[in-house]
């Protein structure tokens, strides 16, 4: 009994999530501001609405194919961090060090910064009917979404999952409430924009589209960033995987169907809010539903990808990669408050950059490098370490496709859009000094790690967080 009551008091990471908190997870961080804004960046690369239509349902398949990949590092190598757990366990400190920096500084807090802004345009949609939304608000109106959901996420973790849940559930609703007007629309007879005029032949244009069609699928793998918070993974990560990835990818393709059933080529191209446009024309009086919907879905998609960008930050802090102060948990509710409040200072540090498409640039090849090399983690531990319990053993063909797919939509927009893509190098590059200044130079100055040491204490009081103990030691 003394022994199970120690068990209780050990500060750490709880496995609270159920399966259905698993799905709402992943459906509630991919459908986020992508589904809303991404149409227009996927016609725009590849200038007709069927072969758009098939970019859709490439990157959910290409989507599909990744989330299988991680179902067996997810269940094989248990530990928050994902990416980043299985890079450390299979290529070492320093390449793992390299995609922590990639997601922890670049991807997760812009991606972030995208989703906020996106809320921030719907919320305010219905008061500027007849043009757009002032910059500057809608900017001051991002960072107060991202600091509501930030108390969320540190006072208790059930809330964020609540929140998932409920906000997950209005997304839905939203997309269906636009897939039936749709089907509608089909019915009636409305299929005159469906067709191949004006395609792109160039293979870099495809590239680039494909871009922003991953771009809306991104999340798939989020749930693997907390799994130590997850009940059952071994059953539960796979099966939410399946059942989120397929639903989003359906959601998607049939949700652009219905865009293309109302709305021109040229309507979508122009468009900021195409969810807004299609709706006044086709709901009347009831289109002001649509952009509170949307706003919903958006403000879900914040919350998911903070709850699990801050384990990221707390998984490399316990590796010894990021600052100390990033393996707190607060004593009191549970949570990795300083990784939480990390991640929220970084994305609105990213709310200054003007141009949204050349965020999503940014991230689109930052974001797919990184995940290509994770993928390439199964097959080189299927040749190093074969012995390895395996609860979910995929084919070696998927993978293999995976990573090819992967060369294709990172090289090839090398070309298209080098400013882009030489700027997301320069942003990766920057990882090696840190690595080599921060965390590979053990003998650094004792004025300095005392330094360090006296900030990581007045964090440590002023946040009431301390490190994997237990209360009695505290």
């Amino acid at each position: 009994m003394d022994n199970e009551k120690s068990q209780d008091e050990e500060i750490t990471l709880k496995p609270k999530m159920t399966l259905l908190n698993g799905i709402t997870v992943i459906v509630g961080s991919i459908i986020g501001s992508g589904i809303f804004v991404s149409p227009s960046g996927v016609l725009k690369n590849t200038g007709s609405v069927n072969v758009s239509l098939l970019v859709w349902t490439i990157s959910g398949i290409f989507s599909m194919v990744g989330a299988y990949c991680y179902a067996e590092l997810g269940t094989m190598i248990r530990k928050s961090g994902a990416d980043y757990a299985y890079i450390m366990e299979t290529f070492g400190p320093f390449l793992a060090f390299m995609r922590l920096w990639i997601e922890c500084m670049i991807v997760r807090p812009c991606s972030q910064a995208i989703v906020a802004l996106t809320f921030s345009q719907y919320v305010m949609k219905p008061m500027f009917v007849d043009c757009e939304p002032p910059d500057n608000a809608a900017r001051m109106l991002a960072a107060c979404c991202i600091c509501v959901l930030t108390f969320v996420n540190c006072y208790d973790v059930r809330w964020a999952t609540r929140v998932q849940d409920v906000f997950t559930y209005a997304k839905l609703v939203a997309l269906f409430i636009i897939i039936a007007a749709g089907i509608h629309q089909l019915f009636k007879g409305q299929t005159a924009y469906f067709s191949f005029d004006g395609t792109k032949s160039e293979v870099t244009s495809l590239a680039l589209s494909f871009y922003s069609g991953l771009f809306a699928y991104n999340g798939w793998n989020y749930l693997n960033f907390i799994i130590e918070e997850l009940k059952d993974p071994v059953r539960n990560l796979p099966l939410a995987i399946g059942i989120s990835c397929t639903l989003v990818t359906v959601v998607y393709v049939l949700t652009n169907v219905a865009f293309y059933t109302t709305l021109s080529p040229e309507e979508i191209l122009e468009s900021k809010a195409v969810a807004v446009s299609f709706a006044n024309k086709v709901f009347g009086p009831f289109a002001l539903s649509i952009p509170v919907f949307v706003a919903l879905s958006t403000f879900g998609a914040v919350n998911g990808i903070l709850l699990t960008s801050s384990r990221l930050f707390y998984a490399g802090a316990c590796e010894g990669q990021m600052p100390e102060i990033l393996t707190m948990i607060q004593a009191q509710r549970l949570t990795p408050a300083p990784s939480v409040l990390a991640m929220a200072l970084l994305s609105m540090l990213y709310l200054t950059v003007s141009d949204i498409d050349a965020l999503i640039n940014y991230v689109g090849f930052a974001t797919w490098l990184s995940i290509g090399v994770s993928v390439l983690c199964l097959p080189w531990l299927r040749w190093k370490q074969p012995d390895l319990e395996r609860p979910i053993k995929v084919n070696l063909f998927w993978p293999v496709v995976y990573i090819l797919a992967t060369i294709f939509v990172t090289v090839v927009p090398m070309v298209a859009s080098p400013y882009e893509t030489g700027m997301g190098v320069l942003m990766i590059l920057s990882s090696v000094p840190v690595y080599y200044l921060c965390v590979a130079w053990t003998t650094k100055p004792v004025y300095f790690q005392s330094t360090l040491c006296s900030m990581t204490m007045f964090l440590q009081k002023l946040l009431v967080v301390v490190g994997k103990s237990r209360k009695s030691d505290v």
